[in-house]
């Protein structure tokens, strides 16, 4: 809720702040307008997801170019909450990532595994696997990309 926002954004507003150290903070789409208007400039703020399209008929999703319209510059794709709950697969991943990245986002790419994959011992695998799936969305755009 916003009392919880105003005091995460007074807390960063305190600091001290690291000016070698890009700092973003991940919100709810409907508080994005909200924390971009109270932040000060020096910190980012990230949406917590988008759809892989500009337009058409997605009920319920943002775009990139919404994401932009407000001021924003960041996006957080992949999580493990997306992944494991909605079932997000490592190709719509990926798309979410190109298409954010061509829009002119930075982003955020979450890769990791679920505790059952980590006791089975396929940790590696997995985050090879989900990496693997975003070098072709990522191409040359590294430096407006980090990994989760």
């Amino acid at each position: 809720d916003k009392n919880q926002i105003n005091e995460i954004v007074n807390n960063l507003k305190k600091g001290p702040l690291d000016s070698n150290v890009e700092v973003v903070i991940g919100v709810p789409a409907i508080y994005l307008a909200y924390v971009k208007s109270i932040i000060p400039d020096t910190i980012g703020v990230a949406a917590q997801n988008c759809w892989k399209s500009a337009k058409g008929a997605f009920t319920g999703e943002i775009s990139p170019a919404m994401i932009k319209d407000i001021g924003c510059n960041w996006v957080i794709l992949g999580h493990s909450e997306r992944r494991t709950i909605f079932g997000e697969k490592d190709d719509l991943v990926a798309e979410k990532v190109a298409h954010a990245l061509e829009s002119g986002l930075k982003v955020i790419a979450c890769i990791g595994e679920t505790l059952e994959e980590r006791e089975a011992g396929k940790t590696e695998e997995v985050v090879f696997r989900q990496t693997k799936a975003l070098i072709p969305a990522i191409g040359n755009n590294w430096d407006n990309v980090v990994l989760a």
